[in-house]
């Protein structure tokens, strides 16, 4: 990618890492689903007045924020509310990568080259090895739970790359509108009207700040920038600049929360990295090979 949009890529890289530590911040006050509830009314609150709706099918737009914001948030507010250690989450989520990879192959026919194939693997690996030797303090449920956000992150970049390089803050806001009520309903359910009016009405600092960070920058700066990088480019060039996102999301829970992972969870997230640098390496070596090539290019879109 041009140095811009890849320093736009680094950008949303720290704002994500930072994230997970603003989650956990805000899960000691309010119910997972209640908390993911309130950033995306906030997300969605512009919708109706500021931002126009993006010019895509509406089908597209609830892909969106079915995979990316529902399903995403959802399995990950809660993997963190049973446990998950924020730092951690931040490196296991990393698996969207290669899952992107994989399902960009089959969906977008953007066939992975074989040193994609050999990051795979060594992703897989890595999240084996995290999940076998894993501390008292990262509970499976927490695990699965949080592969699970990553799968629905990777399907929903598959999504977004069709939606094409000019909906990327629209399209935030918008696809934001089915995650607010359903939660909000399913938090009733789940942990009890009494439950969600005595968080409702004692809401800490530290929640209203973690909402605020979390829906601003997250949503609107971060799925705006990445949602416009994923249309202007391939899947493939555009989430490997997510390998950074554990560094700072590793760091900042270092910093604030003193978490410290095994010796287990370290060498398996170092294989996790390992792959995803591999899928990076390989993308922008295909890529730059492609660009150079003296070859006649079909450029028509393949969705």
């Amino acid at each position: 990618m041009p140095l811009k949009d890849s320093l736009l890529a680094v950008l949303v890289a720290v704002i994500w890492g930072i994230n997970f530590v603003a989650i956990e911040l805000g899960l000691d006050d309010v119910p997972p689903l209640l908390f993911l509830s309130l950033r995306f009314f906030v997300v969605a609150a512009p919708a109706l007045w500021l931002v126009a709706r993006p010019q895509v099918p509406w089908q597209l737009v609830l892909q969106v924020g079915l995979f990316m914001s529902l399903g995403q948030f959802g399995l990950l507010y809660t993997a963190m509310a049973v446990g998950m250690p924020p730092g951690l989450a931040s490196l296991v989520l990393q698996a969207q990568v290669v899952l992107t990879v994989v399902f960009a192959s089959v969906r977008l026919h953007e066939m992975p080259t074989s040193r994609q194939v050999v990051g795979v693997v060594l992703g897989v690996i890595g999240l084996a090895v995290v999940a076998w030797g894993r501390s008292a303090a990262t509970p499976l449920l927490g695990l699965l739970l949080t592969f699970a956000a990553a799968t629905s992150w990777a399907c929903g970049n598959v999504v977004a790359r069709r939606v094409g390089p000019s909906s990327g803050l629209s399209m935030v806001v918008w696809s934001a509108i089915v995650v607010p009520v359903p939660l909000l309903l399913l938090s009733l359910v789940v942990d009890g009207p009494s439950e969600v009016a005595r968080a409702l009405t004692h809401l800490s600092l530290a929640a209203v700040l973690s909402t605020a960070y979390t829906a601003v920058l997250a949503s609107f700066v971060g799925y705006g920038i990445w949602n416009s990088l994923l249309g202007r480019h391939q899947a493939s060039a555009v989430v490997p600049f997510m390998l950074l996102v554990p560094v700072f999301g590793m760091g900042s829970a270092w910093l604030v929360f003193d978490e410290v992972p095994n010796a287990a969870e370290a060498s398996g997230g170092a294989l996790l990295l390992a792959g995803v640098a591999t899928v990076a390496l390989a993308g922008r070596r295909t890529r730059a090979a492609a660009t150079a090539a003296p070859v006649a290019v079909d450029n028509g879109r393949h969705d």
